[in-house]
C-alpha cells in the first residue's frame, strides 16, 4: 500500500475515535443548609476510568460563563470539573456593588464561608468519574481567597491554586491544618492587594509550615486571567493575555506535581 495511502486509511480509522471524545456538561443541584446551590460539572466522557476532580471557584460575579468555561478547559486536560456556586439561586451580576455586598455576605462568618465552599467538594468527591483520593481546587479573585479558605479548613485537597486572589491568612487556630499544597498567581500591579497583605500572607504561610509558591506577573492587574475584565468598568482591572497563558500553564505543571502524573 502507499505510504500516502497508508496514512490516510489510519487517519479514517482514528476518526471515529476523535469524534466519540465529548466534553460533557451537567447542572447539578446541591444544599447548603437552606441554600439551594447549582454548579456546573463537566468533563471528557471518552475516558472511562475515575481521574482527578478539580473544584473552580468563581469571581464575585458569580458562577458565570468565565467560570464555566475554565471547568471547560480543565475537562479537556482530562480532569473532572465542578464550578461551584458560592452564592446560591443563580446569582450573577455585572454590577460591583452588587458583587461586594453578595462577597461580604459571605466572607464575614469564615465558618460559614468554608462549609459552602466544602458543600461542593462533597458533591465532586462523590461523582463516580471522580478518583476521591485525588481532588484539587483553582479559584480566581474572591475564588482565589475561597480555595484558601478551603486549605486552612483542612480539606483533603491535594493542592489549591489562587489567581488574583485577595490572599486572606489563616486564623491561628487554623495554620495547622493546611493539607494542600498552595500555588499563587498574583499580578504585580494588583492594586486591589497591597503589598503588604501580599507579604502577610507569605510569612503566616511560613509560620503555618506549608508548602507554598506565589509567582508574581510584572505589570498585571487584578483579573488578568478573564479576557472580559475591562468590560466591567472599573480601573484596577484588566486582562493581561501573557500573564493569563503562563498562569495556565503553571497551574497545569502544578496539578500534574500535586496529582503525581
Amino acid at each position: 500500500m502507499p505510504m500516502m495511502t497508508r496514512a490516510l486509511t489510519l487517519l479514517l480509522l482514528a476518526l471515529p475515535l476523535a469524534a466519540a471524545a465529548a466534553i460533557k456538561t451537567e447542572t447539578v443541584e446541591y444544599q447548603d443548609g437552606d441554600t439551594r446551590l447549582t454548579g456546573y460539572l463537566t468533563y471528557d466522557d471518552s475516558v472511562s476510568e475515575k481521574r482527578p476532580g478539580v473544584i473552580v471557584v468563581h469571581e464575585w460575579w458569580g458562577l458565570n460563563d468565565y467560570a464555566r468555561k475554565r471547568a471547560e478547559m480543565l475537562a479537556e486536560l482530562g480532569y473532572v470539573a465542578f464550578a461551584v456556586d458560592m452564592y446560591g439561586d443563580n446569582k450573577v451580576t455585572e454590577h460591583a456593588s452588587e458583587a461586594s455586598g453578595w462577597l461580604k455576605q459571605i466572607t464575614e462568618n469564615v465558618d460559614a464561608w468554608q462549609r459552602r465552599a466544602l458543600a461542593g467538594l462533597d458533591v465532586l468527591k462523590a461523582h463516580e468519574r471522580v478518583d476521591g483520593e485525588r481532588l484539587a481546587a483553582i479559584g480566581y479573585c474572591f475564588g482565589g481567597a475561597t480555595v484558601m479558605q478551603m486549605a486552612y479548613a483542612g480539606a483533603d485537597l491535594d493542592g489549591v491554586a489562587s489567581f488574583h486572589g485577595s490572599l486572606p491568612p489563616p486564623a491561628d487556630d487554623q495554620k495547622g491544618n493546611i493539607k494542600a499544597r498552595v500555588l499563587v498567581a498574583h499580578g504585580a500591579a494588583d492594586a486591589m492587594v497591597p503589598p503588604e497583605r501580599v507579604m502577610a500572607f507569605q510569612q503566616a504561610l511560613d509560620a503555618a509550615g506549608a508548602d507554598w509558591q506565589l509567582v508574581s506577573y510584572g505589570g498585571a492587574k487584578h483579573g488578568f486571567t478573564n479576557p472580559g475584565a475591562g468590560a466591567y468598568g472599573m480601573e484596577a482591572l484588566a486582562y493581561d493575555p501573557k500573564a493569563d497563558a503562563r498562569s495556565w500553564a503553571l497551574m497545569q505543571s502544578f496539578l500534574t506535581e500535586v496529582f503525581g502524573n
